[in-house]
């Protein structure tokens, strides 16, 4: 078993979580989303063993897996995948450009908090393996590569965002996306004397990766529905909202309410990039409002938890903005609030959380930070 105080690394990776700020479940509609790399990471210390054989140990998890790497299948152990599918993926790009190596894993970012922990770790060891053997792939491969593996090796059919604002973040910018050509501009991440608050429900309800599947597979539909009047739509994300509701009665309620959504939330994310701007910041914090009330009444994957922690901002006025951020059922709200009131709204909305739902409620104030890198 791998020992921390004996180890002699070669390389260390920092990755980072991520927030977003607006823009939810757009990047697999081919829209705008607007993330950024936050101060929270994981830690990966690799070196090399000599062997066919890769050990990897999180310390975490206080378990670890070993990859034999002519052999690399999926495991019924969840993390395990995240490891095998970045293997085996590297492995197809450049195969036999792996050897065997060791590594032990640290975080200080929360499971299932919707921060992204698994971009984090894909990326993380993606870009260490990357330079522990220097393989000289890009940020592009590492960062496909990296949601491919999530797509074959754990089940989650997710969009490009998260591993690319995990590679690609800078410190004090957000990235506006466009996860159909993957162009960006970074916008200057500045709230002062606002600060970007994250209030942890604590919850991660079941129904989360089946859920989230099943959006996509409702976007397609109703985008199949719509092509069929509009062949020149390529992605939702480019129906104006007006065609949406003028083919209400051709859509399945809950079709359309998806559909009616992606289209909002991309135009949403578009004005509140011009809000944040041009200093105009109660209404990019309407626009987070707004983000969340669709996310609820119209894309269906909050939960009274996040429900109850938006609601309890709304009339605060330190408080721009808010909603849910991530897949859904469980995980955090985002929250922009002055930075002289944070404790204050700490305090009472983890009273309140807890004598609701008896479950403890935590806090995360993030900053933003650099993209994964090498430290050492």
């Amino acid at each position: 078993m791998l020992n921390k105080k004996t180890f002699k690394s070669e390389i260390v990776i920092e990755s980072p979580g991520r927030i977003n700020l607006i823009g939810e479940h757009i990047d697999y509609n081919g829209g705008h989303v607007l993330p950024a790399a936050i101060d929270k990471k994981i830690s990966l210390r690799f070196r090399m063993n000599n062997s066919n054989f890769c050990e990897i140990r999180s310390s975490n998890f206080k378990s670890s897996v070993t990859v034999n790497l002519d052999k690399i299948d999926r495991s019924e152990i969840e993390w395990h995948n995240f490891i095998l599918g970045v293997l085996f993926h590297i492995n197809a790009i450049k195969p036999n450009a792996v050897k065997g190596f060791d590594c032990i894993i640290e975080s200080n970012l929360p499971f299932g908090a919707g921060i992204s922990s698994s971009a984090a770790l894909e990326c993380g060891l993606a870009k260490g393996i990357n330079e522990l053997f220097d393989i000289g792939l890009t940020d592009l491969e590492i960062i496909k590569l990296s949601r491919d593996a999530e797509h074959a090796f754990v089940g989650t059919k997710c969009g490009i965002m998260d591993q690319f604002a995990v590679v690609k973040g800078q410190k004090d910018h957000l990235i506006l996306l466009n996860c159909d050509t993957l162009d960006y501009q970074l916008i200057e991440a500045d709230f002062d004397p606002y600060v970007v608050l994250l209030l942890n429900t604590n919850v991660s309800h079941n129904l989360a990766n089946s859920a989230y599947n099943d959006r996509r597979d409702e976007c397609d539909k109703a985008l199949a529905t719509i092509q069929k009047k509009h062949p020149e739509y390529r992605f939702l994300t480019e129906v104006p909202s007006k065609v949406v509701k003028e083919l209400k009665k051709e859509l399945p309620q809950n079709l359309f309410n998806r559909a009616l959504f992606v289209c909002e939330e991309n135009q949403r994310t578009l004005n509140a990039v011009d809000f944040l701007k041009n200093k105009a910041f109660d209404r990019f914090g309407q626009c987070l409002y707004q983000s969340h009330y669709g996310l609820q009444h119209l894309y269906d994957v909050s939960c009274k938890e996040l429900d109850f922690l938006v609601e309890q901002t709304t009339d605060l006025d330190y408080v721009l903005g808010a909603r849910m951020m991530g897949g859904g059922f469980g995980g955090c709200t985002v929250n922009i609030v002055h930075k002289d009131k944070v404790e204050e709204l700490i305090d009472n909305v983890k009273a309140a959380y807890e004598d609701k739902f008896n479950i403890t409620l935590t806090s995360i104030i993030t900053t933003i930070s650099d993209g994964t890198k090498k430290i050492i």
